[in-house]
Order: structure tokens, then C-alpha cells, then sequence
């Protein structure tokens, strides 16, 4: 039984092996087409908008989702669809309100959009909370790997995490924007695929099929999706997964992360034009509903698998899933679905590096030598952009290493963006609802923003869906009232 294991795994680490130098491998041969900072941060605008559809996904999604969506349907139920309801809405405001704006001129980053409006210090204080935003999120998503890395090798060596990371960095850097997009392509294919493999399979360990599951999951409350309980009580705002938090919450969170947050506006402006950006955005909406619906169905289906043959769970719930697939799926899928676990890791990590990357750049570097009187070429700001890239992707490696007891790996990530999120999209509204926001008062609305997001998440009960809501209204709120006092104090 032992040898027959550790062929098992032999053959699982093959596989995952091969994945890990084949994805590599394709993402570096995009090298070739970067020969501007158009080419490398944008793609060079050529990719179609389902392949950017794809690459949205990716991004949206990535590990957190994969092995922290199926540990929530395990310990509750299907609410969690109830946000996915408010992303749908928050693509029809982000297609309306943002993107004709985005699309006007050529623009690299979402905060050369702030500065068009208000001036050249907000852009920077946007970008420049972005990238704290990304890097404190995109360090909960690393220390996600390393969950999978643990229960592959059995170990919880940093080294295993540091593999990952720089394979990921060694064709990000190559490849630019494009090997973006397509290695998402490739990745999501696969890890969605493993996810409908692996469910099937874990199905199959159930005497009794899905007719099996629902006798137990239904009694139990765990299909259910909709909580339509309203009453304005502290235990409404406490709920995360209301039909009202999830609608409202779904919104203004993905509406903040689509809008205003450089990574995935990035995806947005590689597109050809406002129409394919904007295909590219609903179609992305369809396969984020059916990937939750998916992993979360299959957190159900392990929930009965346990309680049927009375084993101890996995703790923490985000070990569930990926555990059951490298103890029990047979010789070669195990490494196969585990290898599409990391693919979603590393699509959503090569995201962050380029547009981590590209605001550095264009929203810091370029506009400081611009300042100085320093003319550098475009081989050159490519240059400094991979280099960036790099810097980045050690930063995210450290944030990674000390972000190992934040609870829940999705549930983290999501309230550590939810935070931050309301300041930026409560100043993106200023600037594209009102003419009379200043830049003034804009900027002092961020920091009132942030303060009052800090005090609900560390003295209030208010659940994680809410945050960006309240943080949007308080910022939007103060930006008009500062705007107000600074234009009477000019003018009396």
C-alpha cells in the first residue's frame, strides 16, 4: 500500500512538474512582441475580448476561490452566490459610468484618469494606494499557495512557494501583458476543467450519487442560497451573506475592484476598442457564476463525503478540497487538478506583477524623470518596467511569508481589499459624477474614507461585505463637503 502511494505521488509530481515547466515555457515566448510599454502593459491591444474575458476570470478569482469557495459551502451553505448577483450589477454601472472615460484618449492606468480630472497629486496618492491595496491582497493569495504546496510535498518549506513565485515572475517579466492574457487562457481552462473532473469523481465516492447528496445537503440548509431578511439591526449588518449584502456589497466591491483597481482595469484597456472591452466584461460575468456555483457545489458534496464516513475534516476548511484530491483521486488526476490549482495561483500572481508593474511605472517613474528634464527611450522605460516587475515579485514573496494566520484565505483577501476599496472608488465617483469636487477636497475624502473603514473593521461587527459601500458614501460624502469649505474659503 505504501509503494503503490508513493507511485502515486511520483506520478502526481510528474505531472504538476511538467505543467509548471510547460506553462513557463509559454509564457516566455512572448518575449519576442514586447518592444514598447504599450506591447508589454496593454498587449499592444490585440488580444480579442474573450481571451480578455478569460483573463478577467483569472484575475477575479485565482486560488482563493478554488480552495477557500468549497470550505465556505462546507461550514454554511450557497449564499456566497448572493455577492455574485452584485457583480453582475456592478459590470452594467462600470459599463455605463467608466468605461467611455477610460476609452477617451490613451490611457496605461486607471489613475491617469484622477489626474485628468483633479491633478497630478491625487493620481498619485489613487496609484499609490493601489499598489499598497494589491500587494497586502496579492500576499494573502501567495500564502494561499503555499497551503497547496504543504499538502503536495507534506512539508511547509518557504522554498516550495519561492518556486512558484519565480516561475511565475521569469514569464511575466519575459512576456509582458500578452503572456498575461494567454497563460490565463490556458490556466483557467485548466483549473476550471480539473474542478468539473474532480467533482465528478468525488461524486463518485458517494454510494448513492447526487441523489445521495441532496437527501443529506438539503435537510441540512446547505442549497440554500437567498436570505431575504431585512430589518436595520446591528445583526443585518453583521450577515455577510444576505441577499441585500450581497447585492449592494457584490456592487460597490466589484464595481471598486473592475473600476478604479489598475488590475484588472489594465484587462479593460488592452482591449480594441470600447465595444470589445465591454463584451469582454459581461462574458466574464457567466463563467465567474458558473466557477463559484461549481466550487461551491463541491464543498457541499464534501460535506456529505464526511459526514457519511464520520472522518475528521481538514482544519482549517481551506485544506477540504485540495487535501481530499491528493489523498483520494486516482494516479495522475490528483496531480492534474492539483496542478490546476497552481495554475490558478500563478494566473492571478502574473496579474499582479504587470499592473503592479505598469503603475509604478507610468503613474510614479515616468512622470518623475518627465519632472527632471530627463529623456529616457522606450527600450528604456521597457527595461525599467521588467525590472519592476521583478522588485514586486519579491515583495509579494516577503508579504506572503507573513501573512499565515489572517483566518479564512478568501474570506481575508476579500475584507483586506474591501477595506481600501471604498476610499478609491468613493474618489473615482467624485470625479465622474460631480464638478464640484476639487482636488482638495478629494484627497482629504480618501483619508476620511480610510479612517472610517479602519474604525468599522476593528471596533464594529459589520460584515465584510458592506465595507466598500459604507467607505464609497463616506468618501464621497466628505470629498463634497471638503470640496464646499476650500472653494468659500477661496473665494471669501
Amino acid at each position: 500500500m505504501l509503494e503503490s502511494r508513493y507511485h502515486m505521488h511520483s506520478l502526481d509530481l510528474a505531472v504538476i512538474l511538467l505543467y509548471l515547466v510547460g506553462i513557463t515555457w509559454f509564457g516566455a515566448r512572448f518575449r519576442k512582441r514586447q518592444h514598447s510599454l504599450k506591447d508589454y502593459f496593454l498587449g499592444g491591444r490585440s488580444a480579442p475580448w474573450w481571451a480578455i474575458a478569460f483573463s478577467i476570470v483569472s484575475a477575479e478569482t485565482s486560488t482563493l476561490t478554488v480552495i477557500g469557495t468549497p470550505g465556505l459551502a462546507f461550514s454554511g451553505d450557497l449564499g456566497f452566490l448572493q455577492v455574485v448577483l452584485g457583480y453582475l450589477l456592478a459590470r452594467v454601472v462600470i459599463a455605463v459610468l467608466f468605461l467611455p472615460h477610460y476609452f477617451r484618449g490613451e490611457l496605461f492606468t486607471a489613475y491617469e484618469l484622477m489626474q485628468r480630472r483633479f491633478g497630478s497629486r491625487i493620481r498619485k496618492l489613487t496609484a499609490g494606494l493601489f499598489l499598497f491595496l494589491r500587494a497586502l491582497a496579492e500576499g494573502v493569495r501567495v500564502f494561499a499557495i503555499s497551503i497547496v504546496i504543504s499538502i503536495v510535498l507534506g512539508t511547509g518549506e518557504s522554498i516550495s512557494i519561492v518556486v512558484i513565485v519565480c516561475l511565475t515572475l521569469f514569464y511575466t517579466f519575459e512576456g509582458g501583458m500578452t503572456a498575461v492574457i494567454w497563460t490565463d487562457v490556458v490556466q483557467m481552462i485548466l483549473y476550471v476543467g480539473g474542478a468539473v473532473l474532480s467533482l465528478f469523481i468525488i461524486l463518485g465516492r458517494i454510494p448513492g450519487g447526487w441523489e445521495h447528496v441532496w437527501a443529506v445537503a438539503a435537510p441540512a440548509g446547505k442549497f440554500q442560497v437567498f436570505d431575504f431578511r431585512f430589518a436595520l439591526t446591528p445583526e443585518f449588518f453583521s450577515r455577510p451573506y444576505s441577499f441585500w449584502a450581497g447585492l449592494i456589497g457584490g456592487c460597490f466591491l466589484t464595481t471598486a475592484s473592475h473600476g478604479t483597481e489598475q488590475l484588472m482595469v489594465q484587462r479593460l484597456l488592452a482591449a480594441r476598442d470600447e465595444a470589445a472591452s465591454r463584451r469582454a466584461l459581461f462574458a466574464s460575468w457567466l463563467v465567474i457564476l458558473f466557477q463559484f456555483a461549481l466550487f461551491l457545489v463541491i464543498g457541499t458534496i464534501l460535506f456529505v463525503y464526511y459526514r457519511d464516513t464520520g472522518m475528521a475534516a481538514p482544519n482549517p476548511t481551506d485544506r477540504i478540497y485540495p487535501e481530499f484530491i491528493w489523498n483520494n483521486l486516482p494516479p495522475g488526476l490528483a496531480g492534474l487538478v492539483m496542478a490546476a490549482i497552481l495554475a490558478a495561483a500563478m494566473s492571478n500572481l502574473s496579474a499582479a506583477l504587470n499592473s503592479l508593474a505598469s503603475t509604478s511605472i507610468m503613474d510614479f517613474a515616468r512622470p518623475m524623470i518627465a519632472a527632471a528634464g530627463r529623456v529616457r527611450s522606450e527600450s528604456g522605460f521597457l527595461v525599467l518596467a521588467r525590472w519592476a516587475t521583478v522588485v514586486w515579485g519579491a515583495l509579494l514573496l516577503g508579504i506572503g511569508m507573513l501573512a499565515r494566520h489572517w483566518g479564512s484565505v478568501l474570506e481575508a483577501g476579500l475584507s483586506i481589499a474591501s477595506v481600501l476599496y471604498g476610499a478609491l472608488l468613493g474618489v473615482f465617483l467624485l470625479g465622474l459624477l460631480t464638478r464640484r469636487a476639487n482636488e482638495t477636497g478629494a484627497m482629504w475624502a480618501m483619508v476620511i474614507g480610510l479612517v472610517v473603514m479602519l474604525y468599522v473593521k476593528t471596533g464594529t461587527n459589520i460584515a465584510w461585505t458592506w465595507y466598500v459601500s459604507i467607505g464609497t458614501a463616506a468618501t464621497f460624502i466628505s470629498g463634497l463637503a471638503v470640496s464646499s469649505l476650500s472653494t468659500k474659503r477661496r473665494n471669501g
